[in-house]
């Protein structure tokens, strides 16, 4: 086996590295350990609803009613079953999203830089280390420019350390300044990662908002619950039933309408929006945070490579001795520079000055070229090669000075000379006679240039891994323009986030007059928008958040950390619901505030994607506005299902409501086997399928809608409208089929009209049950607009309730079971024309509403 010390600034071969992959295997921690599945089974079968219900079933097996107590196990298993089996899916796709976005690292094999998976590092690689980066091994430092490191992951100190030279830095911390080339000393289960991986798996997260909501809702409905089932055993014992006749009768009624399905179908709805944003380029790392997108109110977006294509390229170079024109292809090394000879010479001397100070570089695959490192630099290893710039050679490399967000500059000492480049307002002022270039910067920069200022000196102003500057030492070579073109899509973004209320910052760290050129040129500024730098913000939040409360648009520019964290804080102080984009390393405090922290998938830091609630693969802007209407869409699918079960309850309670206000005089029209029967074969599966419906055409209109699940509106829906008009509806059907057999009020029917006319309230039931489930699709349009076959779930979940219906009523044995007979041709009329009454009620309340958005 080679040693550790076999490995020099050339790395190890590609050979020796193939050979120790095969002998140790991938570079990964063992798999977390997980609850064996049938404890998770188990957990779903003995909740706090699911404890109600066993009691309930004991009850009803021991009073004799076996068929009430095996219908009621009946229901806890389905539910536990499909609960269950969402938890287990959503835990398997947690892990195909890790396989989704393997941690790269830089090695040096062969003498070659390369981008490498983590899982592929072996013992004894040579590691390459720059801000923003994660460990992904144990390692050894060999050489050391300001670094630091946060390790709060293992140690619990939120204070980076500064590790020497020789020093072992290890896997799960990041690399939050400087750079550093390092020696794998520890891989995949033998890291100290791994030591304490049990004590990170047990960790959890606190209820998200929605979790909090929905078991503050099934609290009330389980006391209404509780409270109707007492209520209508006392009145049951008062008209002449036995003490446990009477209490299994609220019981049955109490199971009736406790919402089993309720939370599998919240998880099902959850689980397709994040399977539709992985369809979007958008990866969710935590479900709740679905439906956070959809409550949105406020987006602070990064300008480059969200707004912007990310895609640098030099087009101007300014100099003392004039301005260079460049043309060219993106990455494409060839090009041509136009100026004159003095000025093109000039700009060369920048160039070689300014590849000195970076890393990246334009790279050849397959038939294009590509950016290998940050965008900026490889635009300037364009310029460089351009201009027929040689490479610098590392060797004549004695220090360098890496950029942080706090000098925004780098800087290297090459063949004794000091090289600079940086942002114009952090250079100028050390530089002898700038104030042309101080006129040429805002003459870039106005025009939507991106702009950089290349300097030198002679001699070595490197000490302790810092430029140590003066007014007057640096000599300016050149100002850089760079730009980088918005993207295509942005535009039509950005009009649809204002046209659903949504508004917009730009937060980014580039010169005002350029991120405001862009947002302009997007759409994002408008004419009372605002444009102000970091430095120019209200020390106090109060203060901050309604200065950029605006809805014309803001941009926010020269930021720093602090100042992104600022603003998220002073921004939901105000009430709003903020998403907050980022990439670098320095971006996580903010993600971390945000409600919803937007972490860069291609460009982005493993820090920022580690941080983030959602990973953009394609660090697109459309893909936010994208993943907000899923959001929305899927808290308005909880709606759906609420008002369509709630409304399906209004209907099962009112036949025994009728029974007890008259007395018994009215028979019951259904009983609470037929009850649950109904829950289960009319609630479940339309329910689940109304939990996947697609977003409306109109559901980015106007801005987010309040986030109570049950308010008023809703009720008067479910309660008011569709429920009332369902229970009439039942009754009507009931009555007229027992008056058509002699029936009269007070008298009591025959078994056999009782079973027709049970068997016809229960059609009425089932069938305005699907037609209900046509009118939830929307809260606000018709069921003529929003159209019947557009959902193709429902109908499947529709044709199988059909095939229920004739079995829970046509065959002899369940019929009896449940207490109800196949309806005569009239109860089939009643049942048929009360789905149409109850369609063209919902319809004639829209329409009086004059809604047409969904």
């Amino acid at each position: 086996m080679v040693s550790v010390q076999s490995s020099s600034l050339r790395g190890l071969s590609a050979a020796d590295a193939v050979r120790r992959l095969a002998a140790d295997g991938p570079n990964e921690l063992p798999a977390p350990r997980r609850p064996a599945p049938w404890k998770l089974l188990a957990g779903q079968l003995t909740h706090l609803f699911a404890l109600m219900l066993w009691v309930a079933a004991v009850l009803a097996l021991a009073g004799g009613l076996a068929p009430l107590a095996i219908a009621i196990v009946l229901i806890i298993i389905l539910n536990g079953v499909f609960a269950f089996a969402q938890e287990y899916r959503a835990d398997r796709a947690a892990e195909r999203l890790r396989d989704l976005l393997p941690a790269k690292v830089q090695v040096i094999r062969d003498g070659q830089v390369s981008s490498i998976d983590a899982t592929r590092l072996v013992r004894d690689d040579l590691v390459l280390l720059s801000a923003g980066d994660r460990v992904s091994a144990d390692l050894r430092l060999d050489t050391v420019h300001a670094l630091a490191v946060d390790e709060s992951m293992l140690t619990g100190e939120s204070v980076p350390v500064r590790p020497a030279a020789g020093a072992q830095v290890y896997a799960g911390t990041f690399v939050v300044q400087g750079e550093a080339e390092a020696v794998v000393t520890a891989v995949a289960g033998q890291t100290r990662l791994a030591g304490i991986q049990s004590l990170t798996e047990s960790a959890r997260r606190p209820a998200s908002p929605l979790t909090v909501e929905l078991h503050r809702l099934i609290r009330v409905i389980a006391v209404i619950a509780v409270a109707v089932g007492v209520s209508l055993t006392a009145v049951s014992m008062l008209l002449g039933l036995r003490l446990t006749e009477a209490f299994l009768f609220g019981v049955g009624v109490m199971v009736a309408l406790v919402p089993e399905g309720l939370l599998p179908t919240v998880t099902l709805s959850l689980a397709r929006g994040a399977q539709r944003m992985a369809h979007g380029n958008a990866l969710v790392r935590r479900l709740d945070a679905v439906e956070t997108l959809g409550a949105t109110t406020y987006v602070c977006t990064d300008k480059t490579g969200t707004l912007t294509m990310n895609q640098m390229e030099v087009l101007e170079v300014w100099t003392p001795r004039g301005r260079v024109t460049l043309n060219g292809h993106g990455y494409d090394p060839q090009g041509t520079a136009a100026g004159e000879p003095a000025a093109i010479e000039a700009a060369a001397r920048a160039a070689a000055s300014a590849i000195a100070c970076i890393r990246g570089r334009a790279v050849r695959s397959k038939d294009r070229w590509i950016a290998e490192g940050d965008p900026m630099e490889v635009a300037l290893d364009v310029l460089a090669r351009r201009l027929g710039v040689p490479a610098v050679d590392p060797d004549a490399i004695s220090h360098r000075v890496t950029f942080s967000s706090e000098t925004r500059h780098s800087a290297v000492v090459a063949n004794g000379n000091t090289q600079v480049i940086g942002a114009p307002d952090a250079l100028l002022r050390y530089c002898r006679a700038n104030g042309a270039a101080a006129a040429a910067v805002e003459d870039l920069a106005g025009r939507g240039r991106r702009v950089l200022a290349v300097a030198a000196a002679p001699g070595v102003l490197v000490r302790d891994g810092r430029l140590r500057l003066a007014p007057g030492a640096l000599e300016l070579l050149a100002v850089v323009g760079l730009e980088d073109p918005p993207r295509t899509d942005v535009h039509t973004a950005l009009t649809t986030c204002r046209q659903a209320g949504v508004r917009i910052a730009v937060v980014t760290g580039d010169h005002a007059a350029t991120a405001a050129v862009i947002a302009r040129e997007v759409g994002l500024l408008g004419p009372d928008g605002l444009v102000v730098t970091g430095n120019e913000l209200p020390a106090d939040d109060e203060q901050l958040g309604a200065l950029l409360d605006r809805a014309d648009g803001v941009v926010v520019a020269r930021v720093t950390p602090a100042d992104k964290l600022r603003i998220a804080r002073a921004l939901r102080a105000r009430g709003h619901v903020v998403a907050m984009t980022g990439d670098g390393v320095n971006d996580a405090p903010a993600l971390r505030e945000a409600d919803v922290g937007v972490a860069m998938g291609a460009s982005g830091s493993d820090v920022a994607r580690a941080s983030a609630d959602l990973v953009l693969l394609d660090d697109h802007f459309a893909s936010i506005v994208t993943a907000i209407r899923l959001g929305r869409a899927t808290f308005s699918n909880v709606r759906r299902f609420l008002t369509y079960h709630l409304a399906d309850n209004v209907a099962e309670l009112a036949p025994f409501v009728a029974w007890a206000l008259s007395g018994g005089s009215i028979p019951l029209a259904i009983g609470v086997l037929q009850v649950l029967a109904l829950d289960i074969g009319t609630d479940v599966l339309p329910a689940l399928a109304l939990g996947v419906e697609r977003p409306g055409p109109r559901v980015l209109d106007g801005p987010a809608r309040h986030r109570r699940l049950v308010d008023r509106g809703l009720l008067i829906r479910a309660f008011g409208l569709l429920g009332m008009t369902e229970a009439m509806l039942t009754m009507v059907a009931f009555l007229l089929i027992l008056s058509g057999h002699g029936w009269h009020f007070g008298a009591h029917p025959s078994s056999a009209a009782l079973a027709v006319a049970s068997g016809t309230a229960f059609a009425v039931i089932a069938l305005t049950q699907k037609a209900n489930a046509f009118a939830c699709r929307s809260e606000r349009s018709t069921v003529f607009r929003v159209g019947f076959t557009t959902n193709r779930p429902l109908l499947l979940a529709l044709s199988i309730e059909v095939v229920l219906l004739m079995i829970f009523l046509g065959l002899p044995p369940v019929a009896r079971l449940l207490g109800g007979g196949w309806p005569s041709s009239l109860g089939w009329l009643l049942a048929g024309a009360a789905a149409i009454v109850l369609l063209l009620v919902d319809t004639a309340a829209k329409l009086l509403r004059g809604g047409a958005a969904r």
